[in-house]
């Protein structure tokens, strides 16, 4: 694997100290996920703290810790680079990884569809170029910057979910991301908590829009309630472009045609006066008109939307998300529709 950080490098991006000369090839913050020759990170939670696992960590092969107290019992060679926060550190590393990545940056978001989108802009990207993304749905202020931290250099593509349940969540994400596209899926009645209307979801999420940028790209689902209401926070933004998808007439990307299965989805599109036709590889008519958002957001990007298109027969759906199963048992056959997640 390639060298993601140098000690160097990790020290003048988080101004931290401690020796030199190691080299990590990716970024964690659980010791039982991590990999050898990770640069572990050790992140204090409301009920964990991560410097009960550095030594963990660094034994099962980490290059170094990124501390910020020196764990007891440890080595006094031990690998640690010394911060004065590790969540402060991790934003600083995802910070000079962005400013060092030269590719396209998508970062989506939305009420329902993050995920899946997510899912299969990471597979019609890397059909077409090196493509990193949002592992699961690592989506909030820990996940978005370790999925930066972790985007290799030499990538064309990184694709970022952002998530949130509170006002002025994604805001700060966004703006660390710095997309040159941001999409919105839909705006719906989930992760309503802390908000008394959907209009303060829709005004949440177009937060995205702020981290745009300049010459960036919004997309916006045209089908939704909330479309002119996110397309004029994007422009009041800075976006030059605002597109939209759906099955409405004035859609850059507008449903033609669409005919549901059990395996999935054939779809007709008119892609900004282009027509043409493809295959969703997973059942829903929710999948199907998420992809037409993927097909803009991809075309945004500068990938071939045709290409992207094609490629959508391979997506499968993530564990607990729609995945089917057939099942033999003695009363007979049964599909299993995995929503588990949900």
């Amino acid at each position: 694997m390639s060298v993601l950080w140098t000690a160097r490098d990790a020290k003048l991006a988080t101004g931290g100290s401690g020796p030199d000369g190691w080299e990590a090839t990716g970024v964690a913050i659980d010791s039982r996920q991590g990999q050898a020759g990770d640069l572990f990170i050790a992140l204090i939670g409301p009920t964990h703290d991560g410097h009960d696992h550095v030594a963990a960590a660094l034994n099962a092969g980490a290059a170094a810790a990124m501390v910020s107290r020196v764990p007891d019992g440890l080595a006094s060679d031990a690998r640690l680079m010394v911060v004065g926060d590790a969540q402060a550190g991790l934003e600083a590393v995802a910070q000079a990884a962005r400013a060092r990545f030269q590719g396209k940056v998508i970062a989506l978001t939305g009420s329902v569809g993050k995920t899946g989108s997510k899912e299969m802009l990471r597979l019609v990207l890397s059909a077409q170029g090196k493509t990193a993304a949002t592992v699961g749905n690592l989506n909030n202020h820990i996940g978005a910057p370790l999925t930066l931290a972790r985007l290799p250099q030499d990538a064309d593509y990184a694709v970022l979910e952002l998530g949130m349940n509170h006002p002025g969540e994604i805001r700060p994400l966004a703006r660390l991301a710095k997309p040159h596209v941001a999409l919105i899926t839909r705006i719906a009645p989930a992760h309503t908590e802390f908000f008394s209307s959907l209009d303060e979801v829709a005004a949440a999420k177009a937060e995205i829009f702020e981290g745009l940028l300049p010459g960036g790209t919004a997309i916006v689902n045209a089908d939704d309630g909330f479309a002119e209401a996110l397309a004029k926070a994007a422009r009041l933004a800075g976006a030059s472009q605002v597109l939209s998808f759906g099955e409405s007439g004035d859609a850059d990307a507008r449903l033609l045609d669409l005919a549901l299965a059990p395996c999935g989805s054939d779809i007709e599109v008119l892609l900004k006066g282009r027509w043409f036709a493809y295959h969703v590889g997973v059942a829903g008519q929710h999948w199907a008109m998420n992809s037409l958002g993927v097909l803009v957001a991809a075309a945004s990007a500068g990938a071939d939307p045709v290409q992207a298109a094609e490629t959508l027969t391979d997506v499968r759906a993530p564990a607990g998300r729609g995945a089917t199963e057939a099942l033999a048992l003695p009363q007979g056959p049964i599909t299993l529709i995995d929503e588990s997640y949900n």
